[in-house]
């Protein structure tokens, strides 16, 4: 009886080293999930203190005070922060018309261009930190090309005692002594709209899928951040009939795509009444210390280290295959904690990313989507 187990087993090894291919890997690879996920709400001060001793490995949201440059334990990661626009107040007197308001928007862009050190100068919406930038690059370098091209009649016209509005520190910083505004009165705003908080708007986590499937084009966001603002019915119509085209896939290909994408945002970046001037940068930080630290780091352009693919990115230098993973966050959770209705603050978000497990996620510095858990490599 021993015999006959010995050979069938010896049979079956040899089948299984006929059938065997070249190669160590295997054709799948799982997602790396730490067994212990720990979030917790902090101040930056404190954080920066945790991260230096290496216990929390990542931090989210404002940049922690670290005194000065930052450990060499510590790494800063980047991705897009805020866009920085120019809002023209509907009831101006000098935006009464598209001409007026165009003006306007033009003189205060081309100032703003001379005091880009506190930002990144782009007076296009979709920016490089989008996966679908190369398909708008070119008209990106026309738009600023026209800024230094333009005559400046419009500058020359505009009246001393404009008004403009600032809310937020960079925004303050931007604007010249003699433009701001210094009662409720106002002509023009400055303001920083926070790309992933824009992108969260109009996320969907439910059932194991994250929507819509344009949710990371950058068309799709400016649509977001600009058509609110179109006052003019025949720009209105057109805009809506590419939007339901790009969203009811009815075109030809990708290159019919792709222009329908491009005509889109050169219409709406064209309607002078919220104009994109630049972006910022966001940074955020994780402990690179050995043994506390963490590597082998994914993270999103847009969003950051609040991202799916951070969560199942990050491995443990200590524990290379599980282990306790520490995140710090700067905001509180304050959504209805449920898949349908909820977690829609940014501490819930990150919470349903490591528990929601959803088929597919965005793709770290593209447009698309990969697979979660498993991914085809033959």
């Amino acid at each position: 009886m021993k015999k006959l187990t010995s050979f069938v087993v010896l049979l079956v090894a040899t089948t299984l080293v006929d059938v065997a291919r070249s190669g160590h890997e295997f054709p799948v690879y799982p997602s790396y999930y730490p067994h212990v996920i720990g979030i917790e709400t902090m101040s930056p001060d404190r954080a920066a203190g945790l991260l230096s001793q290496g216990r929390i490995q990542a931090y989210i949201g404002a940049a922690p005070g670290l005194g000065g440059a930052a450990p060499e334990s510590i790494r800063a990661i980047e991705s897009l922060g805020t866009l920085v626009v120019v809002r023209i107040n509907p009831d101006s007197p000098l935006a009464k018309d598209r001409t007026g308001a165009c003006a306007l928007a033009g003189t205060v862009v081309r100032a703003l261009a001379g005091r880009q050190a506190a930002f990144t100068f782009h007076p296009y919406p979709v920016t490089p930190y989008d996966g679908d930038y190369l398909y708008h690059a070119d008209l990106a370098d026309a738009a600023r090309a026209r800024l230094a091209t333009e005559p400046t009649e419009a500058a020359a016209s505009t009246p001393r005692h404009l008004q403009v509005r600032a809310s937020t520190a960079l925004a303050k910083s931007l604007v010249p002594e003699n433009w701001r505004a210094r009662g409720p009165a106002w002509d023009v705003a400055i303001e920083e709209v926070d790309a992933a908080d824009l992108i969260a708007s109009s996320t969907l986590a439910t059932n194991g899928w994250i929507a819509p499937p344009w949710l990371r084009s950058g068309w799709f966001r400016t649509a977001l951040l600009l058509a609110p603002s179109v006052n003019d019915s025949d720009l209105q119509a057109r805009v809506h009939a590419v939007l339901l085209r790009l969203e009811s896939g009815a075109y030809a290909g990708a290159v019919e795509r792709n222009q329908l994408e491009r005509a889109l945002v050169s219409m709406l970046a064209a309607s002078c009444r919220t104009r994109v001037v630049g972006y910022t940068v966001k940074r955020e930080y994780i402990s690179n210390d050995y043994s506390a630290g963490i590597e082998n780091i994914g993270f999103d352009s847009i969003v950051g280290l609040a991202s799916p693919i951070f969560i199942r990115t990050a491995k443990l230098k200590d524990f290379p295959w599980n282990g306790a993973l520490s995140i710090g966050i700067d905001s509180r959770p304050i959504a209805a904690w449920n898949p349908i209705a909820g977690f829609t603050d940014p501490f819930g978000r990150l919470m349903w990313y490591a528990i929601g497990d959803p088929a597919l996620f965005p793709s770290p510095n593209g447009a698309g989507w990969m697979l979660n858990r498993i991914s085809d490599v033959r």
